[in-house]
């Protein structure tokens, strides 16, 4: 009885002994990361209403993504380092709400902001930027942005006069497309989207069919607008910028009009919303997918996505691409500390920037778009066109922006 009390007295101040341990541990991560300085990274955004997914996939990868990093110790950047803040403002898809959402950004001190979501939004937010010292991400396709002299915002993602053309062109080879018909909400994002892939599409040898039919944003049916386009028998249907609560109604009300063709938008889509608005209805839907396909996915990829997911209950294939933002704002810091709080600074590194890419194998983090732009104002994200079938997104192909 006496050696058994000995031995639990023992094992009680080992287990006490370990817990101080541990108490310790904790204390001294604790405190390390308490020493830490704060990087504020902004998002100005859409995170509500039919659009909503947009800005959301981009707000969830970059919280991922921050606790990620400050959970392992935070960004050295020169001789500091830094525990990283993603602040976030909803601009319900309004410009004057995003203008109010870049000033309260730079009002703050933050000088790189990921957003807005849409052209009118990126376009309205310019001023702002360039006046406030901002350096901006937007995922909306206006040249002007990204042409001189604009040099504050640079594309988050592969634009639709990129996609468009590739998609049209693999189409025509492979599935023997002819007939094109496009339609689009009667909103200025979209309708850019739209004359634009129609101009690909002629330069192709593509007839179109159907250019100037439009729709209302808050158009919940589509059968009268769709009836004339289906009438026409394109051989694809183009779904130019389209949100991606329309896109199920959209395709639903065109297959039961009868229509047979294929469907594509350059716009990155929901699958779970594709599947519950559309079911198998919205099977060989092509769209623009995330920068990521299982075959070029890395380990901290599948790590991503797998913290995403417990962290959100759910996955957004939209997010392979926006998980790259915060991570070319963070690689270029460490590669020019001085822009730290200086964008002129940030400017300079991106002519000659270079990182090993994370999240695609045989990658690398550039700035690309000196084609397109006449400069480089675009993240090199891989892009990789899907198709939905049975609820999820399968790989058509994959291509790259120089």
């Amino acid at each position: 009885m006496g050696s058994e009390m000995i031995n639990r007295r023992s094992a009680l101040k080992s287990l006490a002994l370990g817990a101080v341990s541990l108490l310790a541990i904790a204390a001294g991560t604790f405190s390390a990361q308490a020493e830490n300085k704060e990087l504020k990274i902004g998002f100005v955004g859409v995170t509500s209403g039919p659009a909503a997914a947009w800005g959301t996939s981009n707000v969830r990868s970059m919280q991922t993504r921050a606790d990620w990093l400050n959970e392992t110790g935070g960004v050295k950047i020169g001789d500091d380092t830094y525990n990283i803040t993603i602040v976030t403002f909803d601009d319900q898809r309004d410009p004057k709400r995003a203008i109010a959402g870049m000033e309260k950004m730079a009002q703050e001190g933050i000088h790189y902001v990921v957003g807005p979501n849409v052209d009118d939004g990126a376009a309205a937010v310019r001023p702002v930027a360039e006046s406030k010292g901002v350096i901006y991400f937007p995922y909306a396709f206006p040249k002007a942005l990204y042409t001189p002299p604009a040099s504050n915002a640079v594309l988050g993602m592969v634009a639709n006069y990129q996609s468009g053309p590739a998609i049209y062109k693999y189409l025509k080879e492979n599935k023997g497309v002819k007939k094109v018909a496009f339609i689009a909400a009667n909103e200025s994002d979209p309708l850019s989207q739209r004359d634009s892939g129609v101009a690909a599409a002629k330069e192709l040898g593509l007839e179109v069919v159907a250019e100037k039919d439009t729709y209302q944003n808050d158009t919940r049916d589509f059968t009268p607008v769709l009836t004339p386009i289906v009438q026409l028998k394109p051989d694809l249907l183009v779904l130019s910028g389209v949100a991606p609560a329309n896109a199920p109604l959209l395709i639903r009300a065109a297959r039961e009009l009868g229509y047979e063709g294929l469907m594509s938008a350059e716009t990155a889509q929901d699958a779970t919303v594709l599947q519950e608005g559309a079911g198998e209805l919205a099977n060989g839907f092509i769209s623009v997918g995330g920068a990521s396909t299982p075959e070029i996915r890395t380990p901290v990829m599948e790590e991503f996505i797998d913290r995403y997911t417990k962290k959100f209950g759910e996955y957004n294939d939209e997010s392979n691409t926006k998980v790259y933002a915060l991570e070319y704002i963070v690689e270029t810091l460490k590669a020019n500390p001085k822009a730290i709080d200086n964008v002129e600074e940030f400017k300079k590194t991106i002519d000659g920037f270079s990182a090993p890419n994370p999240y695609a194998k045989d990658s690398t983090l550039k700035y690309v778009g000196a084609t397109s732009f006449g400069q480089k104002r675009q993240l090199s994200v891989p892009m990789v066109v899907t198709e939905f079938k049975d609820g999820a997104f399968q790989t058509l192909f994959v291509g790259e922006v120089d």
